[in-house]
């Protein structure tokens, strides 16, 4: 099969379309076609040397944890989820091979059926960052009517479905954008927009109960800012691997919780978001589409740091 090596971690020019064994699908795991495949910071930072590369065991490695594909073999013949049935989800890397291939595996408890109100280049986009967002916003911030809750980043892929869950649930969202993001900001659900190229956030921000903090102190100090706005025993959640390391002592200090959160494949979970999506009520959005043979560019654009929503992978044609 194709699929996207890299043979070490550098730059972009790391990543090299290679012909590669297809992979075995074993007890309880589904085997994918792979459609489209979703790109994230953390493939990224991985590639360059940071994120789960210190747990990459074997070269060449193949990165990716979002899919969205085909049945091509299920765990067992009464399974629900059959040969042939579309699905989407999110793997492991590198505890496995990931998603930039033409065919995946994947245990039965990361998978769900795909919406069929969605392509599979808009569902590739969905199950990292919207698991990542609902950790965060529903089960850990437990937004709800009357909460306020302030998201950093709110255009980005996980920042866009952060926005939405939010706002769902009933809390007042306010999240940082550029002014080009303005209005699709609000469009998702935001109460208020604050355009963080023309003034400082928290400068007369009343006291706000969460911070949905996807930045860290990476550009400008935000993570360390952000414990300016909570209310005394608010609650800051962190997700950027290695953006503040001083996070917790730091909120301690400042008399707030806080936490980090990683995210994890949780079909069920997925096919609630699913639900979701089929409703109307979960918008994704998808900002660029690269072949499977351009990933390297695909990373380019992610490392940019000012993509709108997700960046996507064309990995067969459908």
């Amino acid at each position: 099969m194709r699929a996207i090596t890299m043979a070490q971690t550098g730059g972009p020019e790391v990543l090299e379309l290679a012909d590669v064994p297809r992979p075995v699908r074993v007890n309880a795991e589904f085997l994918v076609k792979v459609m489209a495949a979703g790109v994230n910071p953390i493939d990224v930072k991985t590639r360059a040397g940071r994120g789960v590369s210190g747990e990459i065991t074997q070269y060449p490695a193949i990165l990716g944890n979002d899919f969205s594909g085909v049945v091509v073999e299920s765990p067992y013949e009464a399974h629900s989820i059959k040969p042939g049935d579309e699905v989407y989800g999110m793997v492991m890397v590198p505890r496995v091979a990931g998603s930039y291939a033409e065919y995946v595996t994947v245990p039965s408890l990361s998978i769900a059926k795909k919406p069929r109100s969605v392509s599979h280049l808009e569902a590739a986009g969905i199950p990292l960052a919207a698991l990542t967002a609902w950790g965060m916003v529903v089960e850990v911030a437990k937004a709800h009517e009357g909460q306020r809750i302030l998201i950093h980043a709110g255009a980005g892929g996980v920042g866009h479905f952060a926005v939405q869950f939010a706002r769902y649930f009933g809390a007042y969202v306010i999240t940082t954008g550029s002014a080009g993001n303005q209005t699709w900001l609000r469009e998702l659900g935001a109460h208020e927009v604050i355009d963080y190229t023309a003034a400082r956030f928290e400068d007369g921000l009343a006291a706000v109960d969460v911070v949905i903090d996807l930045i860290g102190n990476v550009a400008d100090n935000t993570g360390t800012r952000s414990l300016k706005v909570l209310r005394p025993g608010g609650l800051i959640i962190n997700a950027p691997s290695g953006s503040w390391p001083t996070f917790l002592e730091d909120a301690a200090a400042a008399g707030v919780r806080a936490t980090s959160y990683k995210v994890a494949p949780d079909g069920s979970t997925l096919a609630v978001i699913s639900r979701l999506v089929a409703s109307g009520d979960l918008r994704i959005h998808v900002n660029e589409v690269f072949d499977l043979a351009d990933t390297a560019d695909a990373h380019r654009a992610v490392e940019g740091g000012h993509t709108r929503g997700k960046v996507v992978l064309r990995v067969a044609d459908f």
